[in-house]
């Protein structure tokens, strides 16, 4: 059996799935859980909507990786596509290191909101996923012995630049990087080369983010958050761009799926073999290429489920309403990182402050998040009925 589409509708589907994620952080389980402190439904709730402090995975975890994959699943796809419409090698190549460009402002845009000017920072999802775009892109012309080269290539060759850069001395100063030495979640031993903005990535950032115009000095991120991840995060969507070759190959159905399914135990296993020997830690916020290892993993798994799901039961349209999501992502994107603040701060306060009481004050930002929800997903809607999709 062979399926034949001019669109992967689980591919949507599943993007539709981790955007709906991000978007629902609105809900605020987190506070849900603090006001009932005994309930563990609402404290695993809670624990999946947050990341993880350092090391470790919630399903929160898996949504920049997962959309990050997707980009490498639908790649090879939209090369065909256009290399039909008679599009050459090299505009193809030249509108994709422009639409990393575009992506890459896109995230300095959104961040910058609410300060007094330009927030130059490069770790968010677009202006990850914009800064390795460029060379995805590329890679896709090359064979698939080549793409997994340089796969293996980058986390190899990341894992060694941590490893060599030196530990911090006695005279380092963890209090002017928001830290403590004895922060509960830092790593001993040799793990502690991948310890948050103690590492190589943090080094760099206090080099290369201060070339930019800033308030203040950088000193560090809060989170831990760094700039060089887009190199492991190329890694992640290299990892997608093998699930698209393997989606778009002549391989029957069954053959697809158990791939799918080999692939994402192996890459769990290999994550955490990695982790657990000691050889380097399952770290989201640096991306280190135990992470890309377990959470590419957990794209394939997640995409055989969607793709078996949809695309080979046809079922798709019990998830049509995810699909509005997914196919507008960017502006889903946009619209959860500017509209939210519109409607809690402006459109909410008309209704008074105890509108959202009524199944009790520790539900309120169920209700709260709830509309915002619904409203934010009216807009999307309202765009896929009109065919208004966000593109770059």
């Amino acid at each position: 059996m062979e399926l034949k589409q001019s669109r992967l509708a689980s591919a949507d589907i599943y993007r539709g799935f981790v955007m709906l994620l991000m978007m629902a952080e609105v809900l605020n389980f987190q506070s849900v859980a603090a006001a009932i402190p005994n309930s563990k439904f609402w404290n695993i709730l809670s624990f999946n909507q947050s990341h993880v402090a350092w090391v470790g995975c919630s399903l929160h975890d898996l949504i920049q990786p997962s959309f990050s994959f997707l980009v490498g699943v639908v790649l090879p796809f939209s090369i065909a596509n256009r290399t039909l419409k008679g599009e050459n090698k090299s505009a193809m190549i030249k509108h994709a290191f422009w639409r990393s460009l575009i992506l890459i402002l896109l995230g300095v845009f959104l961040r910058s909101q609410h300060q007094s000017q330009t927030y130059f920072t490069f770790e968010d999802t677009l202006s990850q996923i914009g800064l390795g775009y460029g060379i995805l892109f590329t890679l896709g012309f090359a064979s698939q012995r080549t793409q997994v080269i340089v796969l293996i290539l980058i986390l190899v060759g990341y894992w060694a630049a941590f490893a060599l850069f030196p530990l911090p001395d006695s005279n380092f100063d963890y209090v002017i990087q928001g830290l403590t030495p004895d922060w509960e979640h830092n790593l001993k031993g040799f793990a502690a080369h991948w310890n948050r903005n103690t590492n190589l990535a943090w080094a760099a950032d206090t080099w290369f983010l201060n070339l930019f115009p800033r308030e203040s000095k950088f000193l560090a991120n809060e989170g831990g958050y760094a700039t060089l991840s887009f190199i492991p995060t190329l890694g992640t969507m290299l990892m997608g761009q093998l699930a698209g070759n393997i989606l778009k190959s002549n391989k029957t159905i069954d053959q697809k799926l158990i791939t799918f399914i080999y692939s994402g135990f192996i890459g769990l296993f290999l994550g955490l073999i990695i982790h657990f020997t000691g050889i380097c830690p399952i770290v989201k916020k640096i991306w280190t290429p135990s992470w890309v290892l377990f959470s590419g993993g957990a794209c394939f798994l997640l995409l055989a489920f969607f793709y078996w799901t949809v695309d080979v039961l046809q079922k798709g349209k019990y998830f049509e309403w995810i699909k509005i999501i997914g196919m507008n992502s960017i502006a889903a994107y946009v619209i959860a990182h500017t509209v939210d603040s519109f409607i809690s701060g402006s459109l909410f306060t008309h209704f008074g402050t105890t509108y959202n009481e009524f199944l009790g004050v520790p539900f309120k930002t169920l209700i709260h998040g709830g509309l915002i929800l619904l409203f934010e997903w009216l807009i999307l809607r309202w765009m896929y009925n009109r065919k208004i999709f966000l593109k770059v």
